[in-house]
């Protein structure tokens, strides 16, 4: 194997009055392509500052590469003290050359003649992405390259990023745009460090893995862990029953949402029935909407139900949240009507975070300084709110300056969530979440009596979340979607290889169901099937054994630290006999359907 471009041994580094981390050991190779994962507070921007050279260590050696050009996208980029974007773009030592930079910014779409300050989140982020990819690096550090950028310019990056032939390290929280180009995972954990050569497709089974067998593993948690245990209870198998029941929950809202908006369902208000009259809370009848010559919304048309979940996609400009404004009635139609219901009480929570004074303290943002908050009318202490929303609850007295960007996002989530309200207003809600708190904001959705209303540039949380996707192209033209973001985008595929797309009242287009229960299969079983449903009962046995034989072998408490290539050698077999196990167990339901049908 080539030597590392960039390599840390023992490093460590000290935070307040104790270690952040310490003793880690990170080797780089030419084509990495890693995924950074941790949770909010973990270290991973500083992790990632240290890799590229911003910050020093406490402890520790960093070996680099000569000749090694190193690029660091940073999450906040400093444009204070620059006229232009174009300046910004062309700042420091190490510039990247003028017709470069213009070249990818004319890609990316964004004009860096621009004012640095008046230009928006998105404007921000491009003009940094063209900077940092003109400059040729040999490793790209990205931290959140996604945030504030649209559909179209996530599509673009994944393209680059797929061509690109050095290394990079990425923190994220875009699923989708994780497990499309990472093939590696470093896993910041508790002060640790582990890395796994697979990509984040793979990260959460290895996750939970690990946290299952270091559970059965010790004898008594340690102070730490203990603190933890509540998550941890929420990142292994329980979590993900709790995320399958919940999809399941979404599938069939999906497809009474697609049977309303069929031509012989209740798209056409004039035919709606009582019952979903009764229920609506948010009417479109036949809206317009222009600024100047420009047509934002045409000839819509929507009735929002209690409980309904709606996206609103689309490339910046497109205008959503123009969209999002004739919906709350915060803004009126040129023409056609928007009706509300009387009762609808919203809260909004938007991109821009609504800044809390750092002095103050969680339990003051929480609570007016008291131990108890009214969560929706149910009385709740303050420290059991703040586990319900991954809070150590010792951080009841830290001041929100102390929090970490994605601390204090969670805070301002739990903070609105604790208000009566029947309308959720969620704009890019996914900026600077931790995938655990992402997991948390998907539960309460999907709990949530009311109705919610989300504009998310994050395709893996849409397809999660909502019933019905909005999707804006910049013509006026809104296609109403039954299900999430891949149903839009199946859509749009269609619609650019000519194919006709089903229609549901008038110019509204309608997806495809959303998944669909296994199709009804034949009585009888081929020679095969039988064979399979025969011997696989036994097959599943004899997994069984070499998984209970694996997980004793894992239950010695010294294994890691005395062999961890053992250790790992034998979590991966393990998986790997749990994913055969799996697919077995599937298959002999398959096969047991068709024996019925």
């Amino acid at each position: 194997m080539a030597a590392p471009i960039l390599s840390w041994e023992g490093l460590g580094l000290v935070q307040g009055n104790g270690w952040l981390f310490q003793n880690l050991d990170i080797h780089i190779q030419q084509r990495d392509r890693l995924a950074l994962i941790g949770r909010n507070g973990a270290g991973k921007t500083t992790l990632l500052k240290l890799l590229g050279g911003q910050v020093d260590a406490d402890k520790g050696t960093r070996s680099i590469q000569p000749g090694t050009r190193i690029v660091t996208l940073e999450q906040d980029p400093f444009f204070t003290g620059f006229d232009t974007l174009l300046d910004f773009a062309l700042s420091g030592k190490d510039a990247p050359p003028q017709h470069e930079v213009e070249s990818i910014a004319g890609q990316l779409g964004i004009d860096l003649s621009r004012k640095a300050d008046s230009a928006s989140g998105g404007e921000r982020r491009r003009a940094a992405l063209a900077r940092a990819l003109a400059s040729e690096p040999d490793l790209l550090l990205l931290d959140e390259p996604t945030n504030h950028l649209d559909l179209a310019a996530i599509d673009w990056l994944e393209d680059w990023l797929t061509r690109y032939r050095g290394a990079f390290v990425v923190i994220s929280h875009d699923r989708t745009f994780l497990e499309r180009l990472t093939k590696a995972t470093l896993w910041l954990d508790r002060g640790s460090l582990r890395r796994k050569d697979i990509g984040f497709g793979g990260y959460e089974a290895w996750m939970e893995q690990a946290y299952a067998e270091e559970a059965r593993a010790a004898d008594k948690l340690d102070a730490k862990l203990k603190i933890e245990a509540h998550w941890l209870e929420r990142g292994v198998t329980a979590r993900r029953k709790r995320n399958m029941g919940r999809l399941e929950k979404l599938y069939e809202m999906r497809a009474q949402r697609a049977a309303m908006l069929t031509p012989q369902g209740t798209a056409k208000l004039a035919i709606a029935s009582d019952d979903a009259k009764s229920k609506a809370v948010i009417v479109a009848d036949r809206v317009n909407k222009s600024f100047g010559e420009r047509p934002i919304v045409k000839d819509f048309t929507l009735r929002i139900t209690r409980k309904d979940r709606i996206g609103v996609v689309g490339s910046n400009g497109a205008g959503k949240t123009t969209l999002l404004k004739l919906l709350t009635g915060e803004l009126e139609p040129d023409s056609g009507t928007i009706t509300l219901a009387n009762t609808l009480q919203a809260v909004f929570i938007d991109q821009q975070r609504s800044l809390m004074a750092p002095d103050k303290r969680v339990r003051d943002v929480l609570a007016d300084g008291s131990d108890w908050i009214d969560v929706r009318g149910e009385r709740k202490h303050i420290h059991g709110y703040l586990k319900d929303f991954l809070f150590d609850p010792g951080l009841v007295e830290a001041r929100v300056g102390t929090l970490s960007g994605g601390e204090r996002s969670r805070l301002l989530l739990a903070r609105e969530f604790a208000r009566f309200s029947n309308l959720l207003v969620l704009d890019e809600p996914t900026n600077d979440l931790d995938l655990e708190t992402l997991d948390l904001l998907q539960e309460v959705i999907s709990d949530y009596d009311g109705t919610v209303l989300i504009v998310s540039h994050d395709r893996d949380f849409l397809d999660k979340t909502v019933t019905i996707t909005l999707g804006m192209d910049g013509s006026g033209k809104v296609d109403i979607v039954a299900g999430g973001y891949a149903d839009w985008e199946k859509i749009r595929k269609q619609r650019l290889a000519g194919k006709p797309v089903a229609k549901a009242g008038g110019e509204k287009v309608e997806s495809a169901p959303p998944p669909p229960p296994m199709p009804a299969k034949k009585g009888k079983l081929s020679y095969k099937d039988q064979r399979d449903y025969d011997l696989l009962p036994g097959r599943i046995e004899e997994l069984d054994a070499q998984i209970a034989r694996g997980e004793a072998q894992l239950a010695d408490p010294d294994l890691y630290a005395k062999d961890p290539k053992k250790f790992d050698a034998l979590m991966a077999a393990l998986e790997k006999v749990r994913g055969e196990k799996d697919a077995a167990e599937e298959r002999w339901l398959e096969l047991a359907e068709m024996v019925e049908g």
